[in-house]
């Protein structure tokens, strides 16, 4: 591809990924609508060749290019194994895509992907194609939904967390993990535990206790303790819950990824240390929250020194919660800037999952 047909407009985009049935579609209506709402240029793309009867306004449709029914008519082949070919032939005619993508510069993507597993975990079709959107200047964050019907059943649970794990390692992109479906849970059966539990995967030795006091599960403890393990030893997986019925729901979802996907930190938004800091507490920081001089030291004050930072200890706490899940946070001095008339040391945060940073230092 000619290095002139290459985007160099920054789009922000969300791939929305997860198993068959977890509302990956109902997902990219609800989302396309709110951030219209609020005033956002949105675009969805549906790479899925098995979705008939779309529900939102599509802007590219891989329909166009290929159907999974025409693949099992001609090729013989099942709905999986056609899915895989789907995929792969998209990867193939990459071109296509791009040019469709070109036509829809400023906006903010949604890309509604299919929902066979194997596509997430193990083929690298999808991944090469993120990879690919990712060199067009496409900032991606991946998505991934769950029913939250899941919660019902501590061995369902732990195989969705396994399952979770390793589409994140897989895909390789800033990742939020959804449990879909919220306003349903209560039709599904009463929790073991309470919802934070489930969200934050909290210790889940109590899970597999749970677990052992069913006779069937009684015989696979030291499995259950071994997947756990992994979990646990990689620390990566939460939830955020999902009831896209609420629009608070929605909104708390919509600042999750659009802090994964760098879109916090771009043009369109209002950006200060306050947009900043937020991301890195992961909760709304407001400098009035804390006297001035107790967070940041005026250069003013000790020229003779190196800047300091001075943490709060929410903070402290958020970095070593943020560092245990291999989400790298950098705290990086430069040159004075002035704010509101006074000098002080400028601080930069950005976040990274493994060697995937955003921005540049």
């Amino acid at each position: 591809m000619s290095t002139s047909c290459k985007q160099s407009q920054l789009h922000f985009s969300q791939v929305v990924i997860g198993p068959p049935g977890s509302g990956k579609t109902t997902y990219c209506l609800a989302m396309q609508e709110f951030l219209s709402a609020i005033g956002r240029k949105v675009a969805v793309v549906n790479l899925d060749p098995a979705n008939e009867g779309i529900p939102y306004q599509c802007a590219v449709d891989i329909s166009e290019l290929i159907t999974l029914a025409d693949v099992m008519e001609n090729l013989k082949l099942g709905p999986n194994g056609g899915l895989i070919y789907c995929m792969e032939y998209l990867e193939a005619n990459l071109d296509w895509l791009q040019e469709k993508l070109a036509q829809f510069k400023g906006h903010y993507f949604l890309f509604d992907c299919p929902g066979q597993v194997e596509l997430c975990t193990h083929h690298s079709s999808l991944r090469n194609i993120f990879a690919q959107l990712a060199k067009w200047n496409f900032r991606l964050a991946a998505v991934h939904l769950v029913d939250s019907h899941y919660c019902t059943d501590p061995g369902k649970f732990i195989s969705v967390l396994c399952t979770s794990l390793s589409t994140m390692l897989h895909v390789e992109l800033p990742h939020v993990n959804i449990l879909s479906k919220m306003d349903l849970i209560e039709q599904y059966g009463k929790l073991a535990f309470n919802l934070d539990y489930y969200t934050e995967v909290l210790d889940l030795s109590y899970l597999v206790d749970h677990l052992a006091s069913d006779p069937f599960f009684k015989n696979y403890r030291r499995l259950n303790e071994k997947l756990v393990g992994v979990i646990e030893d990689y620390g990566l997986v939460s939830f955020v819950p999902l009831n896209v019925q609420d629009k608070e729901s929605v909104r708390h979802v919509m600042q999750a990824v659009d802090k994964a996907n760098g879109y916090s930190f771009g043009d369109g938004e209002q950006r200060s240390l306050e947009a900043l800091m937020s991301a890195a507490v992961g909760a709304d920081f407001h400098f009035s929250s804390y006297p001035f001089p107790w967070f940041l030291t005026p250069l003013s004050s000790c020229p003779q020194a190196r800047p300091r930072l001075r943490t709060p200890a929410i903070i402290q706490r958020k970095m070593r919660h943020l560092l245990s899940r291999h989400l790298v946070v950098i705290l990086l001095w430069v040159p004075a800037m002035t704010i509101d008339h006074l000098e002080v040391p400028a601080l930069w945060i950005g976040p990274a999952y493994h060697h995937h940073w955003w921005g540049s230092v």
